[in-house]
């Protein structure tokens, strides 16, 4: 701490060596200062307030009916909009501030001139606003805010509709191109579906179902083909043995009880297919008629093996009839144990085929399944979209039918253009103390500026630091009298002049307080 107080001790009597030159400095800029204040040219402020009514009875009876615009919004996007180049250069030429710009260049920096100056300010929840404008004339302020505010206000009544237009018009542009989506998305899912046909992806687990379904179906078929071929051989060694017999009468044959056990089993096996094939088709299907008729047949032999047995049982020599007559309904038989096979032959090809379509599509069913559910995503997104823009472009109907009855809102003017009684800049009384600081300032950094130029040792230890030397000795000084008198004189001197310079500031204060409010 004290290191520090002796370091600002040592630049403060540094400054006190240049004290004269930042005086002058200081006296020159606050000189330099004052006059630039008062010559500052006055403007005046003109302003005008208008209220915007947004109240309507229709709005709440349209509630859900209609696009209800945020009020607020819009009048905000009015106002930045309302000051806008157009907006400008029609004002510049309704009021006349062009007259006296020669030059493209003048005419511009006016432009940008007055778009700063004009300015639109809200006065909270309240539906004011006030536009304001400032100019040297107060006159020409005033005129340039009446027109400015008929602007305003005919920009607000004017467009009225123009927003719900323009909304409608790009709905409709949006309609157009979302039923063309909407109408390739169809054809996508359309042409798909018929590629595809007989295939349904997105069934998920059902599919996989059907596919077991089918397998069971062929397995089922092959089980008949096969029961079916066996009956048929049957037949077919049954009429061998019948040709290679002699003709006549009759035959003695050995007819046992293994040969009707056969049949039995035949038997029970085409009535369990005639039972599983009823819960499938109906009695008038040729797969039920082949297998009923199958069944007639080898009862019917079974009731003629059965017939030929002796009564008491033993396995005995017996008289078969054969003949014509028994080899014709032989070969009838066999005739629909072939027709039974072909039939259950075209079956079992006809479920392998389906079968085999089946699981050949079950491969490629993920991508299939992911291919159809991207086309539903992007027909369900156009859809959804289509709809509602059409629903969008109703309410944007009923809401500009609703805007020509009622209106958006109400301008109405509350305060007429008038100007401020006094300017309202520049604040001398602000600016005035502030060029006071600003000159005080400038004096002590000439001050310290040029005891940096020109530096100067005040003590022993500040030239010891400064060239690493030891200090052997030192000299005091002592002021004669005469010296003495003239640094009293210097000092008074000195604040007499710093002192002059704040007074007539403090002069120049007052006079602007009781005579520099100049009423218009």
């Amino acid at each position: 701490m004290d290191e520090i107080f002796r370091q600002a001790l040592i630049i403060a009597r540094g400054m006190w060596r240049y004290r004269w030159l930042g005086l002058a400095v200081a006296w020159i800029v606050g000189i330099a200062g004052s006059i630039g204040v008062m010559f500052i040219p006055d403007r005046y402020e003109a302003s005008a307030r208008i209220f915007v009514n947004t109240a309507s009875i229709l709005k709440p009876l349209m509630l859900g009916l209609t696009v209800t615009p945020n009020d607020d919004s819009r009048i905000a996007m009015l106002s930045r909009v309302v000051i806008s180049r157009p907006n400008v250069e029609k004002l510049v030429q309704m009021v006349g501030l062009d007259a006296e710009v020669k030059s493209k260049d003048g005419y511009e920096k006016l432009i940008d001139t007055v778009t700063k100056t004009l300015a639109i300010k809200t006065a909270g929840r309240d539906n004011l606003y006030t536009l304001t404008y400032r100019d040297v004339q107060p006159e020409r302020a005033k005129r340039v805010v009446q027109t400015f505010s008929s602007i305003f206000i005919e920009s607000g009544q004017g467009g009225k509709s123009d927003d719900t237009d323009a909304a409608r018009k790009f709905i409709d542009e949006q309609i157009a191109v979302y039923e063309k989506k909407l109408q390739e998305a169809e054809g996508r899912l359309k042409d798909f579906k018929l590629r595809y046909l007989g295939v349904t992806p997105g069934e998920g687990q059902g599919y996989f179902t059907r596919l077991a379904e089918a397998s069971a179906q062929l397995n089922r078929a092959q089980l008949e083909l096969r029961e079916a071929e066996n009956s048929r051989d049957a037949y077919r060694r049954q009429l061998a043995s019948e040709d290679a017999a002699s003709i006549g009468s009759g035959v003695t044959s050995n007819v046992g009880s293994s040969a009707i056990s056969d049949i039995d089993a035949r038997i029970d096996a085409m009535r369990r297919n005639l039972d599983s094939l009823l819960q499938k088709y109906t009695e008038n299907h040729p797969d039920v008629a082949g297998a009923q008729r199958v069944i007639k047949d080898l009862e019917n032999q079974r009731r003629q093996l059965v017939a030929a047995r002796p009564r008491d049982g033993s396995q005995a020599s017996v008289y078969v009839p054969t003949g014509p007559r028994a080899s014709e309904q032989m070969k009838v038989s066999l005739a629909g144990a072939e027709a039974s096979v072909a039939s259950l032959r075209a079956r079992v090809a006809e479920y392998a085929v389906r079968y085999n379509q089946l699981k050949a599509a079950a491969t490629q069913m993920p991508q299939l399944e992911a291919e159809f559910a991207q086309l539903n995503r992007d027909y369900d997104v156009n859809k959804k979209n289509y709809e509602s823009l059409v629903s969008k472009r109703e309410s944007a109907s009923i809401s500009s039918d609703m805007q020509s009855v009622s209106g958006v809102a109400d301008f109405r003017m509350i305060d007429p253009p008038r100007v401020s009684p006094t300017p309202v800049v520049p604040n001398r009384k602000l600016l005035l103390p502030l060029t006071l600081l600003i000159a005080i300032g400038a004096g002590l950094a000439a001050a310290f500026v040029a005891r940096e130029v020109r530096p100067a040792f005040y003590d022993g230890r500040s030239l010891s630091e400064a060239t690493g030397l030891p200090i052997l000795g030192a000299v005091s000084l002592i002021l004669s009298d005469a010296r003495k008198k003239q640094e009293r004189s210097g000092f008074l001197k000195f604040f007499t002049g710093a002192g002059a310079l704040v007074g007539i500031y403090a002069v120049g204060f007052v006079a602007l307080s009781f005579f520099g409010a100049r009423p218009v």
